[in-house]
């Protein structure tokens, strides 16, 4: 705790001179490139939809993915070094805070728009699938089997993320560290499993409704989760790193709002898709 505390103090600056708390953002050219390379991810993803033989599209989405890992780390890099420089007062973290509830906000009108989609079709089928749910030749997934195992390392790691949380708050470093590895390697099996799940499925996303509504919201779930798992990632380096505190832990504040988003989402998806639907 003392090598906390000798850290942070080495790097806070002195807000008497700048005569308010906010944070005044100096110029960036990561929201540039960072614009640059999801245009590029739409053109090739666009380019394969329509040309799937199109001569450089390999390339064209390699730059792309190299281009939005260059510009995220770089992100993250800038917001470290302006955490570690004392500029998220607390007003600027309640700002965080603020912004990202009405990021999560966004987050379940986005999920809330597939289950709509789902029920849409569930309670009353066409007679095109037969007028039944699940349509006629698909063979569901057993809700008993890796989607059970999956919801409960999920909610494990809604425990270990949260346990790793008191502990920040109790100034206990070591244990905090320890607990959201636990949840970083939670978070990977999760997606291992799924990963696996997929490729010994009976249908695929062109198999009627059903297979596509399945793998829309099991798919972005798990890309949610390999999100979640960045995040958690990033936040595990900080805390090694000796720069994250009881004082100052906004980014695990919101990286454990995300995770539980995260935990909340699977227990409707594993319900509804899974158990229901079976």
């Amino acid at each position: 705790m003392n090598l906390y505390i000798k850290q942070t103090s080495e790097h806070k600056i002195n807000f008497s001179s700048k005569q308010h708390p906010y944070h005044i953002l100096t110029k960036s050219y990561c929201p540039f490139f960072l614009s640059i390379s999801i245009f590029l991810s739409v053109l090739s993803l666009i380019i394969f939809f329509n040309y799937k033989n199109f001569y450089g599209l390999t390339y064209l989405t390699l730059a792309a993915l190299l281009s939005f890992i260059v510009t995220f780390r770089q992100w993250i890099k800038e917001i470290w070094q302006e955490s570690d420089a004392g500029y998220h007062t607390e007003i600027v973290s309640t700002g965080f805070r603020i912004g990202f509830i009405l990021f999560i906000c966004t987050e379940i009108m986005f999920f809330f728009s597939f289950f709509w989609g789902f029920f849409h079709f569930s309670l009353s089928p066409a007679i095109q699938i037969g007028n039944i749910w699940p349509p006629l030749g698909i063979e569901t997934f057993s809700p008993w089997k890796v989607p059970l195992l999956n919801t409960l390392i999920l909610l494990t790691s809604g425990l270990t993320v949260t346990l790793a949380h008191l502990y920040i708050l109790d100034d206990e470093y070591n244990e905090a560290w320890q607990y959201l590895a636990r949840t970083i390697g939670l978070g990977v099996i999760f997606l291992v499993l799924q990963y696996w799940e997929y490729s010994s499925s009976s249908f695929s996303i062109s198999d009627s409704v059903y297979g596509s509504i399945f793998f829309l919201l099991t798919g972005f779930h798990g890309f949610h989760v390999l999100v979640g798992t960045i995040f958690l990632i990033v936040v595990f380096k900080r805390i090694i790193s000796f720069s994250l505190f009881k004082d100052d832990h906004v980014s695990f504040e919101l990286a454990s709002w995300y995770w539980h988003f995260v935990d909340v989402v699977w227990i409707f998806l594993y319900t509804f898709v899974y158990i229901w639907s079976s």
